[in-house]
């Protein structure tokens, strides 16, 4: 989906086509039928000043002044032509102006009726003007046809140089009403960036509220940000304190008890210390999955490789005696927005397990698909058997007796995994060990 400043831009562009393109052809049409009303009086003129001028003896004798008030009649190819026919079709006159010139052919019409319209000869427009006259002479009636022509060169021209003006005008005004707004729209929405931007530094633990004035149409929006901030703030620093007293209150008792188990025979004292063992593994596994803080759009970002060093260099001095080496494959500046101590937590107990099963090489690949930061860590160990992949995942499962542990971390680490909408996987891994897969949420 587009932004919404290049959408509203779009849309205030469309708009300002439209606008401009109704805008220049209603203009056209006006100045192009004014024109045509222009030309159309002129030659009205025109045909009035040669009946006032023209003296009828018969159809066949009419006489005109030699200097008429319109010269281009008289002067050849001038653009401006005119004949009288008479009422069989014959020309009885014609101007000096039509000397040489291939002109359409003049109408004859009917007293009273007129004609105006369009020819084309040779490729060159003309338009006609034709009145029927009845002419009244001593003689009596007679029938005249009066055609003025005029070539529409000139008339063309003037109507393609101003819709070259216009349409220049048009895009100029159109470019620069556009700039504009597109100023206004960057000045409008500026509060909403700088939102976005508080919103930015909040997600990567900069500030930890939005604190800029904004106007009233988006200040409720930024208050009920906050105030979610600040309860969610709350809230789980309220639960992590009382799951932390719950976890004291409980702890001193069962130290009572386990000290009690001395002064009860062997066996009913290690009955009795293997539930209070259970006990205390419940308590701190339920504890883990209470203080788990699961997965939230506004949280503080956590780069991944530095997490990971700093993991695996601890380790590395827990498990010095196999100088175990780890081989590290992940992007550049790849953060997730995760809790610190969940993914602590997780990368913790999965590294450990990889430690304490690998021979002597550990692997951690990191891939970015789809916003979500795939993990997988795997060993060269002697691997896991599908038959006890499940039991693994179960709380207290473990495959090696032997081992140190209570058998509870992969469970502790499904329920965060499934916190984030993730999913841990135990596969079989190319160095020969298990490979244990889980994902993140990217920022």
């Amino acid at each position: 989906m587009k932004s919404l400043r290049a959408r509203l831009i779009l849309a205030a562009s469309l708009v300002l086509t439209f606008f401009i393109i109704f805008a220049g052809y209603a203009l056209d049409r006006a100045f192009y039928e004014s024109a045509e009303k222009s030309l159309q009086e002129n030659l009205r003129t025109q045909l009035t000043l040669l009946l006032a001028g023209a003296e009828v003896n018969d159809s066949t004798d009419i006489h005109m002044p030699s200097r008429l008030l319109e010269t281009k009649f008289s002067l050849p190819s001038s653009g401006l032509y005119a004949y009288i026919l008479n009422s069989k079709g014959r020309r009885i006159w014609k101007s000096l102006s039509t000397i040489g010139v291939d002109l359409p052919k003049p109408i004859k019409l009917e007293p009273g009726k007129s004609l105006q319209q369009r020819l084309t000869i040779n490729g060159d427009e003309y338009y006609i003007k034709s009145n029927g006259i009845l002419w009244h002479t001593p003689k009596g009636k007679i029938p005249l046809t009066f055609n003025i022509i005029t070539e529409l060169n000139s008339f063309n021209q003037q109507i393609i140089e101003y819709r070259q003006t216009l349409w220049g005008w048009l895009i100029g005004l159109a470019m620069i009403l556009l700039i504009v707004q597109v100023i206004i729209l960057i000045w409008g929405l500026r509060p909403l960036r700088r939102v976005s931007s508080e919103l930015t530094a909040i997600e990567s633990g900069r500030q930890e509220r939005i604190t800029d004035n904004y106007p009233t149409e988006i200040l409720r929006l930024t208050d009920n940000i906050n105030g979610l901030l600040e309860h969610e703030h709350t809230q789980q620093t309220r639960y992590r304190n009382s799951l932390a007293d719950l976890a004291h209150s409980l702890k001193t008792p069962l130290a009572v008890i386990n000290g009690a188990l001395h002064a009860l025979d062997d066996k009913n004292s290690h009955t009795i210390q293997e539930q209070v063992q259970r006990m205390d593994n419940i308590i701190g596994h339920q504890l883990q999955r209470a203080a788990t803080a699961g997965s939230s759009p506004i949280r503080k970002s956590i780069e991944v490789k530095t997490l990971i060093k700093k993991i695996s260099n601890a380790l590395n001095k827990v498990y010095l005696d196999k100088n175990i080496q780890f081989d590290f494959h992940m992007p550049k500046d790849l953060h997730v927005r995760v809790d610190e101590g969940d993914i602590m937590e997780v990368l913790g107990n999965v590294m450990d397990n990889a430690c304490k099963f690998c021979e002597q090489r550990v692997r951690i690949n990191v891939t970015l698909i789809e916003n979500r930061a795939n993990f997988t860590i795997a060993d060269d160990g002697r691997g896991i058997n599908d038959s006890e992949i499940d039991h693994i995942l179960q709380r207290g499962g473990r495959v090696d007796q032997a081992m140190p542990g209570q058998g509870i971390g992969l469970s502790v680490v499904m329920d965060i995994v499934s916190a984030y909408h993730g999913e841990l996987t135990v596969t079989k891994s190319d160095l020969g060990g298990a490979a244990f897969s889980f994902d993140f949420p990217s920022s």
